[in-house]
């Protein structure tokens, strides 16, 4: 390394003469590694192990001569800096040199002072290179980056951090695990590069509770020891070297990117930072975005959802399950003779009946779950990866607790219902939206018709 901390250069001088090699060298060495060889063909096995940062070489050799090994050069790392060193210059000789791509040419006998100018020439338009490649990559990434800030769900904002940092890198191998909105005990994963087998163990251990504390990881830093190193090794993935990236919102969503064995790169660091930069105004959007949100899918007297947010719900849960193959279950439940408390006890112990349950609803399902109010006294549950045994437990549960609930009415006083529920489940029921909030509603007619306070599935209407 030179002293300002950048890599020493490296220069080859290339010339039958061990005086003008010697010579190169003394005046070279304090400022260069300088590599001599006395031919054409020792020239090239060392070009071969290594690129230069100018190559000096003289015009006349016995073997190839120096427009030979120019082009050689050239075609191997284009834009090298090769200048071309000779006591027999010709004005068309040095126009030759320079169409073929030499940046110099020089007369022997050499200058010190021309040796050591045509270093710092060639070293300074190595810098230019380097700030231009370094800045239109940056420009690049930049770019990449903000289509982050048009992503306003948090599972997308992981999976595209995850890529673009991929991308960045020149490696794309890693994972991103992260805290799902408002579910606690809800892990999403992503994966990039990564084997069937390596996949499906993180799902393994993640699903088993093998958690990541979010706090360990403050910042960007090489994975050496913790929860992740921990991980790492139970999925047999390569610890040494992996970097992590934590991803913070402002509020619940929270996470990191994992990058499995990331090559060496300059500037690496400060290219992750900027996408964790942008991945963390992304969530702070879906924040703000998932805030205004619910309050306009928000029922305002139940304080439940309400259908419109269902509709979406259940579009976006029939694509999950399609996807995934898994099952989908829907209980529709209706009060029975709820008109009747409206009529005797007034429409305000009425909706205060209707909040009771919505909370008891709530109380009754998962957090993965989506509660909402489908108009009047008639609510609708959205039972994620649940088939229709595990949909009729959910749904008997409720009725039971319905029954034996005391609702607070006026004047201290109590009331006693009922609800009838209808239960509908993916695929069996329907496949689209519309056909299983049809199924479910039908059902939930057949469980009236039979009595009321009971439960009815699509499949005992055939």
């Amino acid at each position: 390394m030179s002293a300002g901390g950048e890599p020493r250069a490296r220069v080859l001088v290339v010339d039958d003469s061990r005086f003008h090699r010697e010579l190169a060298r003394d005046v070279l060495a304090s400022r260069a590694d300088v590599v001599c060889c006395d031919g054409a063909a020792q020239a090239l096995a060392a070009i071969e192990r290594g690129a230069f940062d100018l190559v000096l070489s003289d015009l006349t050799m016995p073997e190839l001569s120096g427009l030979d090994l120019l082009e050689r050069v050239q075609r191997r790392f284009p834009g090298s800096e090769f200048v071309i060193v000779t006591a027999n210059a010709t004005v068309d000789s040095a126009v030759q040199a320079l169409r073929m791509g030499a940046t110099d040419y020089l007369q022997k006998p050499v200058r010190a002072a021309d040796l050591i100018l045509c270093l710092e020439r060639a070293l300074a338009r190595r810098r230019l290179v380097d700030e231009n490649q370094r800045l239109r990559g940056e420009l690049a990434l930049y770019a990449a980056a903000r289509t982050l800030a048009s992503t306003l769900e948090p599972d997308e904002v992981f999976a595209l951090a995850l890529e673009i940092a991929g991308r960045a890198l020149g490696k794309q191998r890693g994972f991103a695990i992260f805290q799902r909105p408002d579910l606690s005990d809800s892990i999403g994963l992503h994966c990039d590069g990564l084997v069937e087998g390596e996949i499906a163990k993180l799902r393994t251990l993640i699903a088993h509770g093998k958690r990541v504390d979010w706090s360990a990881y403050p910042a960007i830093a090489r994975v050496e020891r913790g929860p992740l190193a921990e991980l790492l090794r139970a999925v047999e993935l390569p610890e040494a070297g992996a970097l992590v990236v934590p991803l913070r919102g402002e509020e619940s969503d929270a996470g990191l990117l994992c990058l499995i064995e990331p090559p060496e790169r300059e500037g690496a660091l400060s290219q992750l930072a900027i996408v964790a930069a942008h991945a963390g105004v992304a969530l702070r959007n879906a924040e703000r975005y998932r805030r205004a949100r619910d309050r306009a899918f928000v029922d305002d007297a139940t304080d439940v959802y309400n259908a419109r947010y269902l509709l979406e719900a259940l579009d976006r849960e029939v694509r999950r399950s399609e996807r995934y193959g898994n099952e989908l279950s829907i209980l529709f439940i209706d009060l029975d003779r709820f008109k009747l408390v409206n009529d005797n006890h007034g429409h305000l112990v009425g909706t205060g009946v209707l909040r009771q349950l919505s909370r008891l609803l709530t109380q009754s399902v998962r957090q993965v779950d989506t509660v909402a109010r489908y108009g009047g006294d008639e609510f609708t549950i959205l039972l994620a990866d649940t088939g229709e045994r595990g949909g009729r437990v959910i749904a008997e549960r409720i009725r039971r607790w319905v029954a034996d609930y005391a609702f607070e009415a006026d004047a201290g006083r109590t009331l006693k219902l009922t609800c009838s529920v209808g239960l509908a489940t993916y695929p069996a029921h329907g496949r689209t939206r519309e056909a299983l909030l049809d199924a479910a509603d039908k059902a939930m007619y057949r469980a009236k018709s039979q009595g009321r306070n009971r439960v009815c599935s699509v499949s005992e209407l055939t």
